[in-house]
Parts: C-alpha cells; structure tokens; sequence
C-alpha cells in the first residue's frame, strides 16, 4: 500500500479543511447559544409556573443562559478569527478563489452579532 503524501502548499484542501473547521466552530457555537436561550426560558417559565406572577428578581437560569449564549459568541468569534488568520497567510494559488473567506466570515460575524443581541434581549 502505498504511503500517503502530505498536501501540496496549493492544494485546495488546505483551504477547505480550515473551512470545515471553522463551520465546525459555527455549529458548536449556536449549539451553545441555543443551550443557553432554552436554559434562560425554561427557568422564566418554571418561575411563572410556581405562581400567578413571575417574582420580579431574575433567577439563576437566566444568568446561566446568558453565559451560554455569551459562550457560544465566544465560540464562534474566536472560530472566525483563527480561520481569518489562517486565511491571510494562503497565497492566492492556495484559495479556489480570491473571494472564498468572504461568505464564511460575513456568516460568522452575523452570529456573533446576533448571539451579542439575544445575550442583551435575555439580560433580566
């Protein structure tokens, strides 16, 4: 069986393994951010539950879901930085094209945008 040979420097795969690692990031990072929606809410509707009105302090839920969410921006940003970095030191014969890290990183800096907003919106 022959041995396998390490990638080329402009084999396309470099560039499409770190693209595969950073949506691996975006996935863990609202996975995270949905833990942390779903633990905010569930401790509002567990209050609301107990009694007629919900009691006007927050409950250690809340807190807990905003740190998830605020994790999971965490996540995602630290991903799109490590692949922006990775992404600047390709040559161009190295990228399948000189537009290739744009989608990827609009996409993870729109989440972490909107993981930014949901952490503010669940603040109680």
């Amino acid at each position: 069986m022959p041995e396998p040979t390490a990638p080329s420097p402009a084999d396309p795969r470099v560039y499409f393994a770190a693209e595969r690692t950073l949506l691996a990031w975006l996935r863990t990072g609202i996975g995270v951010m949905a833990f942390g929606f779903v633990v905010a809410r569930f401790g509002l509707i567990v209050r609301m539950l107990r009694a007629a009105e919900p009691p006007p302090s927050p409950g250690p839920a809340a807190y807990l879901g905003v740190a998830l969410v605020l994790l999971g921006v965490l996540a995602t940003a630290g991903g799109a930085v490590q692949y922006h970095r990775f992404c600047r030191r390709l040559r161009a014969p190295e990228l399948p094209s000189r537009l290739a890290p744009f989608f990827p990183l609009t996409l993870a800096w729109l989440l972490v945008a909107i993981g930014a907003v949901l952490a503010v919106v669940l603040v109680p």
